[in-house]
């Protein structure tokens, strides 16, 4: 026979080493993780939670959706916000993003003389304009084969 017999052999003391290694392996990539990852957000939400309990009357803050505003009242869950004059919102407290330092709203506030919004005009496009000006000058154009013509008034089509 061309193929001789295999047969196995017993595990060498290698193999134990490299199951440690990777052991080894695994528990840094998970510190290296925690450390980069885990630690850092849980930091960042600690934080958070801090500054949405801390609000009061009078802060300047900045909602999650963009909204910025002065804070008029806070209960429980939610704070009403003063986004402009005589303008209010009411959003979870939770919703609160960051908070300003003050005077910071007096400060990018809009000028009262800014540009004004352009009005929308309605416009055909020119090729359709042109046939239909075509299409009513031929259907509307009178019939100047017959026997119409104008008198002194100017007027067409009224006969004497």
């Amino acid at each position: 026979m061309l193929i001789s017999e295999a047969y196995a052999q017993a595990a060498e003391s290698g193999a134990s080493d490299a199951g440690w290694a990777n052991l080894i392996l695994l528990i840094g990539i998970f510190v290296i993780f925690w450390l980069l990852l885990i630690r850092p957000q849980a930091r960042r939400a600690k934080e958070h939670k801090q500054m949405v309990e801390n609000l009061q009357r009078g802060d300047e803050v900045i909602t999650n959706g963009g909204i910025l505003g002065l804070i008029l009242n806070v209960s429980e869950s939610y704070v009403v916000i003063e986004i402009a004059p005589n303008i209010e919102v009411i959003v979870y407290k939770t919703s609160v993003q960051t908070l300003l330092p003050k005077g910071t709203l007096k400060s990018i506030e809009p000028s009262k003389g800014g540009r004004q919004p352009k009005k929308a005009t309605k416009s055909v496009p020119a090729p359709a304009q042109e046939e239909v000006k075509t299409s009513a000058s031929k259907d509307n154009a009178p019939d100047n084969t017959s026997d119409s013509s104008a008198d002194e008034s100017g007027k067409p089509g009224e006969k004497n």
